[in-house]
Order: structure tokens, then sequence, then C-alpha cells
């Protein structure tokens, strides 16, 4: 045994051989963690550890040599990192000065310098393999490309600088085991910080990588990308020491371990990943556990239920919330309209569905930390200022919510509405929601479900939802309970074929999600229970925050729960709806009613069960 293992570690070291490519040396010895390699003196030591810990994803530390220690041997038996590595680069404040084949020159500077070995991407391709992903980079014999990004890493001492991403193509069909074959190995990276298009990363051409290879997509393959260890010559580049080496992008140090793989069959609900497609323009998709994608699927058929007998099913177009709740989750600024006006003969004409929903998301979207903004019919805004401070007063929001109206005032008004200084690169808000509000028909009016046209009494939100359209980075979602509703143009065939008055009330302008509920207040609950379950579930927090979003805090948690609705708060926010004279839906019953249902036991009870689910 004690030949075998000598003639093992000996092999090891003849595999890291001075000239080879990436590609020949992997093959030489596949399957093995590979490092990172990061030398600084040793009174940058503590800080880069610091940096080390707090950017946990894009440098992964597997270990910290002692000053002047050559070997790894924890690592990798008989090893000298003057020599393992196939090339180094030498920088002197910061500048990269050269590349060199050895570092057995600097061997009088090294005694005072420490050795960080750092986890490497490469260390998971025989996971993406073993997963069934092709690994492009591979297949063409190439190196992987890595690109600077604009997401800008934890600072820590005197180290600061922006994350470092490998790519791989993937086939889209791949991306779920692509993304849980390799969280699970944190030590190579972890899973991907972002699937889809690059310029949502700060990088403009996947063609021009900053380190390494292009490699080419197949047809069908979507860009995945995950942090990777040259973030270290990006750290040392900003620290600026007096001199500091690191191995050559490409070059890495090749370690005794063996790679890990998981098993998608050992994995629980709550590790096991799910990836969605939440935009087209740009191309972009989000990650969740599967227990988060379970329970909100539950909550998306409980807030589906017909009490109204409305035939509503019809309409139901599975993980709707879901892919409209990952996609406000991403986003930083958030625009909600309102207000359908059904009681014409009534002044105030609005209905009690509605606002407490805008209400309910607007308070989840701020404890999350968006900016949130709603905006309603002029002839309204007034009440629905009063309105919002009411709701401010009786706690069922803690901070009001600017109201805001907006009019036609020729064809680039909602451009301009959206976007600052009209100019659609820069939009003011990334979603737009609609809940409960008036939809524009394919005649140009608008109707109640009973076939009344109210177009006197609605302003031309529906433009902003239009426009949005033709405008990459904002997503619209229409919440709705009869198909007439504003962004429930995406199942305007159902409507004309299964509503009553169908194909004369079909909203026409499509939401890109559209979300049914038996009352769309409740749809307006479930988004809040939903982003709640989200933001809640590592796998998604870790994605959203590019892997190096710092841990939730009990505080978080606590103050996102009192957020949440709550029996008490919406049986509050309909006796403010009822003060200002809203009425009931169906009926238009001025009481605690909304669509001819009595909050008790009907709304209550949905709502209990809301919490139950968000909760579990």
């Amino acid at each position: 045994m004690g030949l075998l293992k000598c003639a093992t570690n000996f092999l090891c070291r003849a595999v890291r051989l001075k000239g080879l490519k990436y590609s020949t040396r992997a093959k030489m010895k596949p399957g093995y963690q590979q490092a990172n390699v990061v030398i600084l003196h040793k009174d940058l030591a503590d800080d880069f550890e610091a940096f080390c810990r707090a950017n946990s994803s894009p440098l992964p530390l597997l270990y910290r040599s002692k000053c002047g220690e050559w070997s790894c041997g924890p690592l990798a038996t008989g090893s000298d990192i003057r020599e393992d590595c196939p090339g180094y680069c030498v920088f002197e404040n910061g500048v990269l000065m050269k590349k060199v084949a050895s570092l057995s020159s600097y061997t009088p500077q090294l005694q005072d310098m420490v050795t960080f070995y750092l986890g490497c991407s490469f260390g998971f391709e025989s996971a993406l393999k073993a997963a069934g992903v092709p690994v492009r980079n591979v297949e063409q014999g190439k190196n992987v490309s890595m690109y600077k990004t604009s997401v800008a890493c934890i600072r820590a001492g005197q180290f600061h600088c922006p994350m470092v991403v490998s790519m791989r193509p993937v086939p889209e069909d791949k991306l779920d085991n692509a993304a849980q074959s390799t969280h699970g190995i944190p030590l190579a990276h972890g899973g991907p910080v972002h699937i889809g298009d690059p310029k949502l990363l700060g990088i403009q051409d996947l063609s021009q990588p900053d380190y390494g290879d292009p490699v080419k997509q197949c047809p069908g393959d979507v860009p995945v990308f995950w942090a990777c260890g040259v973030t270290g010559v990006e750290a040392v580049q900003s620290c600026k020491p007096a001199l500091a080496f690191t191995h050559s992008p490409g070059c890495m140090f090749i370690t005794d371990q063996k790679a890990e793989t998981i098993s998608p069959l050992t994995l629980e609900p709550a590790q096991c990943h799910l990836s969605f497609c939440i935009s087209q323009n740009p191309q972009h998709y989000s990650i969740a556990s599967k227990r988060a994608v379970q329970q909100i699927r539950a909550i998306e058929e409980l807030v589906v239920e017909d009490p109204g007998s409305r035939g509503i099913r019809a309409l139901f177009l599975q993980d709707e919330l879901l892919k409209a709740c990952l996609s406000l989750s991403h986003s930083s600024s958030v625009l909600i309209t309102t207000g359908f006006p059904t009681h014409y003969m009534h002044n105030p004409p609005e209905e009690t569905d509605g606002p407490p929903g805008a209400i309910a998301m607007a308070a989840m979207l701020q404890a999350l930390r968006k900016e949130v903004v709603i905006v309603t019919d002029g002839r309204a805004l007034e009440m629905n200022q009063h309105i919002m401070r009411d709701a401010v007063k009786k706690g069922v929001i803690k901070t009001a919510v600017p109201v805001i109206s907006f009019q036609s005032n020729g064809p680039d008004s909602a451009l301009h509405f959206l976007c600052h200084d009209g100019d659609p690169t820069k939009p003011r808000f990334d979603h737009l929601v609609a809940i409960e509000r008036s939809g524009r028909a394919t005649d140009g009016n608008y109707y109640n479900m009973r076939g009344v046209n109210i177009k006197h009494l609605v302003d031309p939100i529906d433009d902003l939802f239009t426009t949005a359209s033709t405008i990459a980075g904002i997503t619209t979602t229409g919440i709705g309970d009869g198909g007439n509703e504003l962004g429930m143009g995406k199942v305007k065939a159902a409507v004309k074929a299964y509503m009553p008055n169908g194909n004369l009330i079909a909203c026409d302008v499509a939401a890109d999600f559209a979300i049914t509920a038996g009352v769309s207040n409740w749809g307006g609950y479930a988004v809040a229970c939903a982003l709640y379950v989200l933001n809640l579930c590592p796998i998604h927090w870790r994605y959203l925050h590019s892997g190096l979003g710092l841990s939730l805090t009990p505080d978080q948690q606590s103050l996102w729960m009192a957020c949440l609705p709550t029996v008490a708060k919406e049986e509050e926010m309909l006796h403010i709806l009822v003060k200002y004279g809203v009425r009931s839906g169906k009926t238009a019953n001025l009481g605690l009613e909304v669509d001819g249902l009595t909050f008790h036991p009907y709304h209550s009870d949905i709502i209990q069960q809301l919490r139950n689910l968000t909760l579990a």
C-alpha cells in the first residue's frame, strides 16, 4: 500500500507538466478538485481571508498556508506551489508585469508570503457531466469563458473588486440539472449566480471574455454564469500590493482530492432546484427550491377557488403566480394600478375588490425594499390618497405609498411616464401590476361583467401596459377574476369561450403573467404570501443576490411576516373603503363585503388559510 500511495502521489505531481493546456491536463487527471491561487504578503493575509469569507461564492477558501509554506498537504501530498501551476501571473503594485512558468526565482520573497488556495468551477464539471449536462468548453477543447461583472463584491479591509464569473452554455432543458448538480458543491462555487442575458451582469459581449477563451453556444443553449475564483486576480489588482502572485487564469493547481458529485435522488425538496423563465426581453431565468415552488403552487390553488361559481377556473394558467413573483422578487421599482368603476350609477363608482389586494402587495414589496407607486384614475385620485393615509393610520400598511394619476396628452405620454426623459433604456419601473383594474376590450371600450360600457369613468392606464410591452426590462402582471381586467388579455380566448358576455367584455391588453383568482383581492394577498416564501428560500435568496447576499436575519423575517395579510388588517381595510362609500362589486352593498361575499366567513377564511400555507 505504501508503494502504491507513493506512486499515486508521484503521478499526481507529474500531471502538473508545464506547457500543457487545461483541457490536456484535465484529461490526464479527470474528476479532481482544482484550485485558484493567490499569494500575498503576510501583512495582507488576514484582510484577504476576511474578503474570502465575505465572498465565499467566488472565493471559496480551501486552504490558507502558513507564511513561507510551499506545500499544501491537506490538498495535495508532496506539492510545491512554486512549481505546480502551469503558469503564474506576477503583479507589482496591482499591475500585471509578466507571466512565468515557475516561481522558484522568487523564493526569497515567498518566505514572507501566504498562499491561498481557492475552489474552482472546473471542480464541478464532472458533476455537470454526471447530471447529463454537456460541458461546451470541454467539447470545444477550450478554456472556460470568464468575465468581469458590474456586481461588486463585499469589501473587507483593503480588498474590493467586481465579481468575475465563468460562463457555460447549457441546453434549456438541462438548466435544472446544471443548477442542482453544482449547488451542493460550495467549495467549487456552488450553483449559478445568473442565467440568461449577460447584460444583466454588465457583460456587453460574450465573444470577448476578459479571461479564458470564447466558447460557442449551440442552438437551444442558454448562457449560465457561476461565480469564479479569478475574482482573486481582480482583488489583487484593486489592492495594489507591492508584490503578489496568482495562477494564470485557466492554469489551476490540481489537488489530489476527488471532485464532488451530487445525486439528485438524495436531495430533499428544500435542496432541489427548479428554474423558470421570467422574461424574454431581456432573457432572464430565476431559481427557487422545489419546496418553495410547491408552497406557492398550493397558494395559487387556494386563491383560484370559485365560491361565486363564475367559471373562472377556465382562465387559470399554472405557475403564473410563481413566475410573476419571481420577477417581482428581482425588481427594484414596481407600479401598481387598481380601480374598477363598475357602479356607474353611484358616486364613487369603485368596488371593494382591488384596493385591499393592491395595498397588501405594496406592503410586502416595501418590506423587501422595492420602490412602489400606485397609479389610479384622476377623478378618484384624492379619494385614494385619503384611503392610503387611513391605511397607514390604522396599521394596514407601514409607510404610505405615493398615489398618482396618468393622463394621456399625446402618443408619447405613456413612454414619458414610464421612462426618464422618454428614453426606453431608462425605465422608472421594472414591473407593472394591475389588480382588478378595468381593461380595454377589443372595440376600445371598457365593460363591467354585465356588459355596460364604463369608458367615461376610466383613464387610459392600459396605454402604460401596451407601451411597457415594447420596452426591454419592464415586465407586467395582471390579476383578475372575470377576464375583463387589465392584463387578462393573455387569456382572452378562454374569456370569450367560457365567460358570460365574453366576446364583448374580454380585455384585449395582455400582461406577461395573468393571475386568476376567485376574487382579485385574493390574488393580491397571494402575491404578498408568495414573495414572503421566495425570500425565505435560501436557494432563491442566494441567486437573487448573485451569490453575494448576506444571510437572512431574524429581524428581516420578522419584518416580512408583519407585512403578510391578516384577518384583522383586511377587515380594517374594508372598513376604510366603506367609510369612503366604496361598494361590493356584485351587489353594490355598502358594507364588509367583496364581490357579493361577506368578509366573514368567506374572505377571512381564505386569508387564514393563506397564512397557514405561507407559514407552514
